[in-house]
């Protein structure tokens, strides 16, 4: 009798019988710590007289590894041809919207470098935590409007200039613009883009994947919502 047992771990496997596949197992099987058994029942006749000649080989496998092997097997058997999107490239960015100067201004606007993270816990009172709940619904109704516009043929740009406009109207100030240099009133990050994309005059397309980082400066707060 022969057996191969691995906990946790996915093995694949192949057997011969006299050189032969042995055909009632399949080639990738997974183990969760049961032993792999062949009965008397399974083998009769020479099969019978020969079955302690049957060898197991074994192979382990990432978790990852058999994901992809999974994959391609199922790519190779499929009649569909698989459309494969072209690279993202980047488009035109426009130059960035103004601020009324009425409105307050996060400290790193004008400067091209980051702020630095205070070190200091910030315990809130009750006017702060009013504060805070105020730039919270304005970031919400926001980032929700702006989830609205996302439709094909539409640019990032134009998204952009929706969400700049909202906050400014709300008497804030939209957190991207200038921090570290940043351009734009909003990031949005398209496909392979996986954060902090910069809008531009890219139309979005039938199938892409998109996420906007809405944050807002309102009452000495700033608010950060992403969808």
């Amino acid at each position: 009798m022969a057996f191969a047992a691995a906990q946790g771990a996915s093995l694949q496997l192949s057997s011969s019988l006299h050189g032969e596949p042995f055909s009632s197992f399949s080639k990738s099987t997974l183990f969760m710590g049961a032993p792999l058994t062949f009965s008397a029942s399974t083998l009769s006749g020479k099969q019978l007289y020969s079955r302690n000649k049957l060898v197991v080989f074994s192979k382990k496998l990432s978790g990852l590894e058999e994901a992809m092997r999974i994959r391609r097997e199922r790519e190779l058997t499929s009649d569909t041809k698989v459309r494969r999107r072209p690279p993202l490239r980047r488009g035109k960015v426009s130059p960035r919207l103004p601020v009324p100067d009425h409105i307050p201004k996060p400290p790193y606007v004008g400067s091209n470098l980051l702020p630095e993270i205070s070190s200091e816990y910030q315990i809130h009172d009750s006017e702060g935590i009013a504060c805070m709940r105020a730039a919270c619904e304005l970031a919400a109704r926001v980032l929700d409007n702006a989830g609205k516009l996302v439709r094909p043929s539409v640019t990032t740009n134009e998204i952009d200039k929706a969400v700049h406009q909202m906050i400014i109207d709300a008497g804030a100030y939209p957190s991207p613009l200038g921090y570290g240099g940043f351009p734009k009133s909003v990031c949005t990050s398209v496909n392979e883009c996986m954060c902090h994309g910069i809008p531009d005059s890219r139309q979005l397309q039938d199938g892409d994947i998109i996420n906007i980082d809405v944050t807002v400066y309102l009452n000495l707060v700033a608010v950060v919502l992403s969808i």
